[in-house]
Formats: structure tokens, C-alpha cells, sequence
């Protein structure tokens, strides 16, 4: 029994040591060497902070990009999905409420369309990004707002599709705060 205690204190304290100590100090050396040191990558326009490249944020606008709804209205402090099921009533109408309004401004949409991301909020509720047909069947609606030609906002769409990591590791994407920045910055 008492080479079992013994056996049980050591196992413990290499734990403490690994979990305790090695661990963090590993996760935040990644997070020095990351984007942002850490701390996020920003998204600035002349000098001031508009934003966080990997945080959702809510346009409506309909000048603007449209991102993916959040079920916590894009509260970084408490993300977190809706918890209601497909089937759900309250869930059904939030979803052909937002159908709806993406329709009033997208009359040259039908409803098979419109990809589901448009209409559904993600787990975290703070996606900041789209896939490229998310963004590619808001590009009409933009360029007629902003009295732009389609061809010169799908040209600046194109620009700012990000490809997957080395090419296999996750889906195409488009960071909506970036290309809405960008998309201010064109004259």
C-alpha cells in the first residue's frame, strides 16, 4: 500500500507540474507568436481600432456585407448558439424572419439560393466570417448602394478569399469586417 501512495503523490505532482506550468506557459508562447501576440488581431482604420478579425460583428446596412446572424448578438463575452432545436417554433421564426429580410433586400434571390449560414447562427454566435457564395449573392445588393458596378465589388470579393490552409485544411472563407473595410476604402 505504501509503494501505491507513493506511486499516486509522484504521479501528481509530474501532473501539476505538466498541467500546471509546462501547459500554460506553452499556450501562451503560441499566443505571442500568433497574429496579434495574443491579444487578437485588430482591425484598424486610420489609427483606430474598428474591430477584431476573428470576432463576428453585426452590419445591417445594406451598403455593407452582411455577416452570419448570432444568436447572442455578437457579445464576445458570452458566446454561445440559441440552443433551440430545429424544430423549435421560436427557432423557426427567427430564421424566416431573417429569410425575409434577406429577400426584401435580395428580390433576385429565391429562397433555394440562399445558403444557410445567411439564415442560421453559428455555435459561438461570433463567426466573423462567410463562405464566398454567402458573400457572392450580396454583391448586387452592394454595388447598387454604394452606386458601384458588380464587377468592381466581385473584384474586391475575390481579393479578400481567404483559401484553405495549404490548401485542404478548411473551407474557403471571406472575413467580413476586412472586406467591409476594404469596401469603404474603395473610391
Amino acid at each position: 500500500m505504501k509503494t501505491n501512495f507513493l506511486k499516486s503523490i509522484r504521479l501528481t505532482l509530474v501532473l501539476i507540474v505538466v498541467l500546471c506550468v509546462i501547459y500554460p506557459v506553452m499556450i501562451t508562447l503560441a499566443g505571442k507568436l500568433s497574429k496579434g501576440a495574443g491579444h487578437g488581431e485588430t482591425i484598424s482604420v486610420n489609427g483606430k481600432v474598428v474591430g477584431y478579425a476573428n470576432v463576428g460583428q453585426s452590419f445591417t446596412k445594406p451598403l455593407y456585407f452582411w455577416g452570419r446572424p448570432s444568436a447572442v448578438a455578437y457579445n464576445a463575452a458570452g458566446s454561445g448558439g440559441s440552443n433551440k432545436g430545429p424544430s423549435n417554433p421560436d427557432y423557426l421564426k427567427d430564421v424566416a424572419k431573417r429569410i425575409d429580410t434577406l429577400l426584401k433586400y435580395h428580390p433576385y434571390l429565391k429562397r433555394s439560393d440562399i445558403p444557410a449560414e445567411m439564415v442560421t447562427a453559428s455555435g459561438s454566435g461570433l463567426d466573423p466570417d462567410i463562405s464566398p457564395e454567402a458573400a457572392k449573392i450580396q454583391v448586387k445588393r452592394v454595388a447598387q448602394y454604394r452606386n458601384l458596378s458588380e464587377q468592381r465589388v466581385a473584384a474586391l470579393l475575390a481579393t479578400h478569399i481567404e483559401q484553405p490552409l495549404l490548401g485542404l485544411f478548411g473551407p474557403a472563407k471571406v472575413n467580413v469586417l476586412k472586406l467591409n473595410v476594404a469596401l469603404d476604402e474603395l473610391k
